[in-house]
């Protein structure tokens, strides 16, 4: 049944501020700005600015966990050509800068949350790839065991640093791998491999239902292809639309994800959503780049920092789904 407001409406109302929580449909008048304002839903996902890094860097990709109100952002390249140890929380609003790594690493694999994450398959500074692996639990890193393959520029999955997977990535001198390994909470177990081995590729979801995507293939063209882990094996499905390597990534679950910027022979702004089945293209990021730190839903994802020919970033985009409360000021044009 229709409820009065579906109906008929609400009421305009003067108010000296706009109401915390509006509702669709509801409409007033902002006495202290003097502007009509109205509550609707997005008809497509947008991006928008979020509160810059304290540190610019790049090659993060896959080093960057948790929501778009509460991520965490740890490594990456700066001062370059080497890598930091530095780790940023993000509220929502703002970057803090706190406890560092135990090791300085850049182009990683991590899965996990503000509290709970993990590092691992990565660059150890400027000493190349290494099998370490680190924890967070909200203060401080841990040193835990050691991957049993040594690679970097892998990608990973996982809800929290006590169960999650690590996959591709290369080893020296640059090979991509498609290895897989999985996190038991004490220890690193070879498990099915993705079914075409890359680096540089994009990893969102648990350790029970993965999607890794993009990517570069030996001898390093931009990779299309998706591949579903089901907790057991990866399954190949339905390619991105832009073939891209060293991409942003967000989503909860295989069912549904959000692939962005990258690069092919240049740097792309494209972002797509994934719904289970096809990716579709929606609304760009407004700072073409790539190797930046992503995390987050598809419905409300983090990219920061990263890299294009302007260099080094510490800009953040927040992007907000279809369908999403937005508020609009009426105007008389």
């Amino acid at each position: 049944m229709a409820t009065y407001k579906e109906i008929k409406g609400t009421q305009i109302e003067v108010l000296a501020s706009d109401p915390s929580n509006p509702v669709e449909g509801q409409v007033w008048f902002n006495s202290t700005s003097n502007v009509l304002k109205g509550q609707s839903v997005t008809s497509a996902g947008s991006w928008a600015t979020g509160g810059s890094l304290n540190q610019a860097k790049e090659q993060n990709t896959g080093i960057s966990v948790g929501t778009q109100t509460a991520g965490l952002l740890f490594g990456g390249d700066n001062p370059s050509p080497g890598g930091t140890a530095n780790t940023e929380k993000y509220n929502g609003t703002s970057w803090t800068e706190v406890n560092n790594m135990n090791t300085s690493r850049r182009s990683g694999g991590g899965y996990g949350t503000q509290s709970s994450a993990m590092s691992g398959a990565s660059f150890a500074g400027n000493t190349g790839e290494t099998n370490k692996t680190e924890t967070f639990n909200g203060t401080n890193w841990t040193e835990i065991a050691n991957l049993n393959t040594t690679r970097a520029v892998g990608a990973g999955a996982g809800a929290d640093n006590s169960s999650g997977i690590l996959f591709g990535g290369s080893t020296a001198p640059g090979s991509a791998q498609a290895i897989n390994e999985s996190y038991n909470g004490s220890n690193w177990t070879e498990v099915n491999d993705l079914g075409t081995a890359r680096k540089g590729l994009s990893g969102i979801g648990t350790a029970t239902s993965a999607l890794a995507f993009g990517g570069a293939t030996d001898p390093g063209a931009a990779s299309a292809l998706t591949e579903t882990w089901n907790g057991t094996n990866w399954t190949e499905t339905g390619d991105l639309n832009t073939a891209r390597n060293i991409s942003g990534g967000a989503g909860a679950d295989s069912t549904s994800a959000l692939a962005y910027g990258g690069y092919t022979t240049t740097y792309v702004a494209v972002t797509e959503e994934w719904n289970g089945t096809n990716w579709t293209e929606t609304t760009n990021i407004s700072t073409a780049r790539s190797s930046g730190g992503s995390s987050g839903t598809a419905t409300a994802a983090l990219y920061s920092g990263g890299q294009n020919p302007a260099g080094k970033l510490t800009t953040t985009e927040e992007f907000t789904g279809a369908g999403a409360g937005q508020t609009r000021t009426f105007t008389d044009s």
